[in-house]
Parts: C-alpha cells; sequence; structure tokens
C-alpha cells in the first residue's frame, strides 16, 4: 500500500492539461480560464457621481443655480462655472468644471436654486476614471470563472475567452449485484448508486460525464464497456478493483494496454484503488462499497479533473477545526472519518463509520482527516478536514 499523498502524486504524473478553446461569454460560467484577459477600457470609463445629488464648482458658496441635469446614460453637454449645479444621479458623467458632488440630503431646492441645509462633508463623491480597473488590466489565468468574473470580463467589455476544454468522462459501475435504479432488482441485487454522485461531483468540477451500462462480472462484458469509453478523457471504474476471483477491471485493462500506475492506497474508507492510463484516457478504479467511492472522488476525481483543466496538480484543500469529543488512537490507513461542523468551528465524526452507510454521508459536511499511525486524540485539538 502507499501513502494517498503518494498516490495523488502518481495519478497527477498521469495527467496532461486538455486542449484550449475560446467561448462566448454567455457559456463561460465555472469554466477554466486558461489565457489572461485585458481590459477594453477604463472602469468607470470617466469620473462618475457616487451619489445622487448636485455637481458643483467647489467654492463658499451657500447656493447654486441648476442648470442642467445628468442621468447614467445622459451626459451634462454644458460646463458648470463657481455659483452653477447640475442635477446629477449616481452614475452619471461628472460634467466638465464641477469637481464635487453635493448629496441631495444636504440641500434644499427651490425652483432653480438650490440652498446647503448642512456643512459640506470631505467625501467629493466621484468615482475618478478608472477606480475600478483601467484599459490593459488582466484577469489572470488559470482559474475557475465564478459569477463575478463574468461580470467583470462584460464589464471589461471582453466578449470572450479562452478556456480549458471540458473533460469528458465515462463512470462504470461493475457487478453481477447490480441493477439500475427504477429496475426490479433480484433478492441477492441491490441498486446501482454510486455512479449518480460521482457524475455529480464531475460535473461540478465542470465536466461532461456520462454513465455508461452497468458491466457484468465477465470479461467479455467489462471489455465491451470500456470499449464504449474509447473517446472519454477520464475513466472511473466502480467495484471490480480489488484481489477476488471477480475483481475483473485491472486484469481487463491491463489486457486492453492499460499501464498501471499503483494498487491499493493506505485510508479508509477505499484501499482497493488503482490508477493507469487506457489509451488517452487516465483510468481511476474505485473500490465499490458507496461511501469508499465517493470520498475516493473527492480525493482522486476531483483533483484529477481540476489538473486535466489547467488549474495545477493541487490535492483538495482542506481546513483547520477543534475536535468536538475524544478520538481512540488510529491504525496503519489515514481514517476520513463522516464528520459534522458545529458552533464555534467544532468538528464531530460520526460514531458509527460504516463504508456502505451512505445515509451518514448524506448527514456529513466534512472529512476529517485522522491520520495514520496517529495517536489517541482529546476533544479540544484541532485537526484538519475537508468540506464537503
Amino acid at each position: 500500500m502507499i501513502a494517498v499523498e503518494e498516490a495523488l502524486t502518481h495519478v497527477f504524473t498521469l495527467i496532461s492539461p486538455l486542449p484550449t478553446e475560446e467561448v462566448e461569454l454567455p457559456h463561460l460560467a465555472g469554466r477554466v480560464l486558461r489565457a489572461p484577459v485585458a481590459a477594453q477600457r477604463d472602469q468607470p470609463p470617466f469620473p462618475a457621481s457616487a451619489m445622487d445629488g448636485y455637481a458643483v464648482a467647489s467654492h463658499d458658496a451657500e447656493s447654486y443655480r441648476v442648470i442642467g441635469e445628468a442621468a447614467a446614460g445622459h451626459a451634462f453637454a454644458g460646463h458648470v462655472t463657481p455659483g452653477e449645479a447640475v442635477r446629477i444621479f449616481t452614475g452619471a458623467p461628472i460634467p466638465q468644471g464641477a469637481d464635487r458632488v453635493i448629496i441631495q440630503e444636504d440641500v434644499s431646492r427651490d425652483g432653480d436654486r438650490i440652498t446647503l441645509t448642512q456643512p459640506l462633508e470631505t467625501p467629493l463623491h466621484i468615482r475618478a476614471q478608472g477606480t475600478d480597473f483601467k484599459a490593459g488590466d488582466q484577469i489572470s489565468a488559470p482559474r475557475r470563472l465564478r459569477p463575478a468574473e463574468l461580470a467583470l470580463l462584460a464589464a471589461m467589455n471582453c466578449p470572450r475567452a479562452t478556456v480549458s476544454r471540458r473533460p469528458n468522462v465515462a463512470i462504470i459501475a461493475t457487478g453481477d449485484e447490480l441493477v439500475m435504479p427504477g429496475e426490479e432488482p433480484r433478492a441477492d441485487q441491490i441498486i446501482a448508486s454510486n455512479a449518480f454522485a460521482l457524475k455529480a461531483m464531475a460535473e461540478a468540477e465542470g465536466a461532461r460525464a456520462r454513465i455508461l451500462p452497468i458491466a457484468s462480472d465477465t470479461v467479455a462484458s467489462l471489455r465491451a464497456v470500456l470499449e464504449l469509453a474509447a473517446d472519454a478523457d477520464l475513466i472511473v471504474t466502480i467495484g471490480g478493483a480489488s484481489v477476488g476471483d471477480h475483481d475483473l477491471v485491472g486484469p481487463v485493462a491491463q489486457d486492453m494496454g492499460a499501464s498501471r500506475a499503483f494498487y491499493k492506497v493506505a485510508m479508509r474508507p477505499g484501499k482497493p484503488l488503482m490508477a493507469g492510463r487506457l489509451g488517452d484516457a487516465l483510468l481511476l478504479g474505485l473500490p465499490g462499497n458507496p461511501v469508499s467511492s465517493i470520498v475516493c472522488g473527492h480525493l482522486f476525481m476531483r483533483p484529477a479533473l481540476r489538473a486535466l483543466q489547467g488549474l495545477g496538480a493541487y490535492p483538495m484543500q482542506t481546513a483547520t477545526a477543534t475536535l468536538g469529543r475524544d478520538l481512540p488512537a488510529n491504525g496503519a490507513r489515514t481514517h476520513y472519518m463522516r464528520a459534522n461542523l458545529g458552533p464555534g468551528g467544532t468538528i464531530s465524526p460520526h460514531p458509527n463509520q460504516d463504508s456502505a452507510l451512505l445515509s451518514v454521508l448524506c448527514q456529513s459536511d466534512a472529512l476529517l482527516i485522522h491520520p495514520a499511525g496517529d495517536g489517541p486524540r482529546k476533544a479540544g485539538e484541532q485537526m484538519r478536514y475537508i468540506p464537503l
């Protein structure tokens, strides 16, 4: 067995970032930017009013004559001289000659005259040209494009960007004991569930994922389904990665030309895990237990998909929290314990860590990391976790 960190390093060595493509702005949400994008103009593109009020040329007058109006998208075309004011609204260009905005709450108006009712405030209530960004400023790459980046691209007048091609993921559940949801299982069968979680996880990472037919426990069936995944960038198998008589993923994949980087990882849940290359695809062989496969999906599939999209070779980000109850000493495998975050920055693992219990995983919002060989831990100690 190898450590989780070593196994993940092996996975990263099997990955090269996918090619890029140019995509229009409305379709960029969640995509990974691969080339910097430069602003085409300043923002704001002119000195702009930060408040509703009156634009004036600074001097010590108590009252001003209103000579016009400026609204967003409708600039005042004239020039403001001392003693004059232009009614102005938030976002409107500051008229020539004006150098401050008096907010409307600080004046009274009678016809075309305004009179100060409060001493002038120190703020000028003017946003200088280019306060947000200037022409030529860049959004750096690589990065995941969130809603905020999309708004920034639009404000920069950038209608498209260069992003990673979406990874194509093929998910294959294996085993005679499995049937798809909605089918009638025999008394000795169960419903295939893991593939749906893995598909959702892959899509949340920006991939296109599809669930292929269940492969039965025969060489011919598994080979036929693996051949359906020939166009995938990542093939994820579920079950059949151990060394039992019916565990065929390793032998069949090797017979099809796969190279295997490792087998067995010192972790729980999820020891029987393999990785390699099958044709042009990264192959991840996950364990069949529901929780084991999903935990391995978080630890290996998600970082692999990020690396494929050019986001670098990094493990899942961890945080620290205060242990909510005592933990006994751990064994030789790192334990990723289903846990809940509590008030005050605490974390408490569930008492039942059986790797077959999906219901416990659904109740959890973190994986508490209990390192291999770690001694007993007392409530109040700091421990790392992966948010779910």
